[in-house]
């Protein structure tokens, strides 16, 4: 395949991975909405409610690295494939035992488990392996438009839930996640994953142990791969100040009505959403590191802000557009600190260890969002929210200016060192 042909697939990728995307985690929305209020109206329990979140987030965490190294050694689109099909599968099994039995929330809680299996090796497997679908000058819009696909599905599958919810049974909903994923595994079966590979044929598959250990030991003698880890790791734990505490703070103590508060979080997907189509259109970003860095001080400065309906005499109708403006703005930055990293990271990391790498960063920012909501409930229920918001801004700010500082910046980026007089004279 010569390059012309190589550029044109690429574009039919770029398309069709961003369709595919979209499609399949509208239908993971809509399920996921209808499966919360159902669980909800079911047995009127918040603990419910929670089991089936630990359900979605702890196997997840666990099987991550493994998904890493099943991405690394064999077929990425067999991988994927056999992941769609193993939630449709998953889907299919649900429905049949509504069908004969009826709908329980053990059932959910078992079939949330495997759907959840089933999209960590998707997901990680589909993380490896953007950098080959297309050609590394498109890469930073390819993960633009699969930012872009997450952010209208996070938007259109709440809404579409909603409207199904009061007119349809949770066979419909179930239904509508198999079509959709149906769909998006007759895409992918369309693509060649293999299209800007850089890794021969003959390559030796690892052993699982010996695997994961080679994968351990490749992060360990990446001085930067380590430092872009713990940034990450510390962000999922510190910035659950706000994820916790958002709700908490413009429900519980601003009052702000429940309807009023599901736009303010839609205006956080609208911002991920302009940030999207914002990266995609523009070049690619020269300093990634340092734009990163620049984007974390400004939403971590932007964290402080929180605090001013708190201690400020505001109207309703004030607070209500400063968490929409506030809320959009954490979007833009959040997209602003992941979008370059996640460019630099598939371009620094080399292909035989990108799965493993993505594994094992998934797993740390997964284990990292029940601990800091667990320690951020706590402190939200004995410390005032305005101290805690201003105290983590400060934490995160420090963190950043430890992590990403110049030294790092430079290994990470030569181009940022400044050339001696006897470079300029050579």
């Amino acid at each position: 395949m010569n390059e012309a042909e190589k550029y044109k697939k690429a574009t039919y990728h770029l398309w069709t991975f961003t369709a595919s995307k979209m499609i399949a985690m509208l239908g993971s929305h809509v399920l996921s909405f209808g499966i919360s209020l159902y669980i909800l109206a079911m047995t009127g329990s918040a603990m419910s409610f929670a089991t089936n979140m630990i359900c979605s987030i702890l196997p997840r965490a666990l099987v991550a690295p493994l998904a890493g190294y099943v991405a690394d050694n064999f077929s990425k689109k067999r991988t994927i494939l056999l992941a769609q099909a193993g939630t449709v599968l998953t889907m299919g099994g649900l429905l049949l035992y509504t069908e004969t039995v009826g709908m329980s929330v053990n059932a959910i809680y078992v079939t949330t488990v495997f759907y959840t299996l089933c999209s960590a090796f998707s997901s990680v497997t589909f993380s490896s392996a953007i950098a080959t679908l297309v050609n590394p000058e498109r890469l930073q819009r390819a993960m633009s438009f699969n930012q872009m696909s997450m952010s209208v599905a996070a938007i259109g599958g709440p809404v579409i839930g909603g409207m199904m919810y009061g007119f349809f049974s949770m066979e419909v909903f179930l239904m509508v996640h198999m079509v959709a994923y149906v769909i998006a595994f007759c895409l992918e079966a369309t693509m060649n994953f293999k299209l800007y590979s850089t890794r021969g044929e003959d390559v030796e598959k690892e052993k699982m142990w010996a695997g994961l250990a080679s994968g351990f030991r490749y992060i360990k003698q990446q001085k930067v791969i380590k430092v872009v880890m713990w940034l990450s790791l510390w962000i999922n734990l510190f910035f659950s100040a706000i994820v916790v505490g958002g709700t908490y703070i413009i429900i519980e103590i601003l009052k702000v009505k429940s309807t009023h508060f599901g736009f303010i979080q839609a205006s956080g997907a609208m911002g991920m959403l302009v940030a999207s189509l914002y990266f995609a259109t523009q070049a690619e970003v020269k300093v990634p590191l340092r734009f990163s860095k620049i984007s974390i001080l400004l939403l971590s400065s932007s964290l402080g802000l929180a605090v001013i309906p708190l201690v400020t005499n505001l109207s309703y109708l004030t607070i209500f557009i400063f968490y929409i403006v506030l809320y959009f703005i954490f979007a833009i930055f959040e997209m602003g600190i992941n979008m370059p990293l996640g460019v630099f990271m598939q371009k620094l990391i080399t292909e035989e260890y990108r799965g493993r790498v993505f594994g094992l960063m998934e797993t740390m920012a997964m284990s990292m969002m029940p601990l800091g909501m667990l320690v951020y409930g706590v402190l939200y229920d004995t410390l005032p929210a305005t101290g805690i918001l201003l105290v983590t801004s400060v934490i995160i700010v420090t963190i950043t200016l430890v992590l990403l500082r110049p030294a790092v910046l430079k290994e990470a980026h030569p181009e940022l060192v400044e050339p001696t007089m006897e470079s300029v004279q050579s």
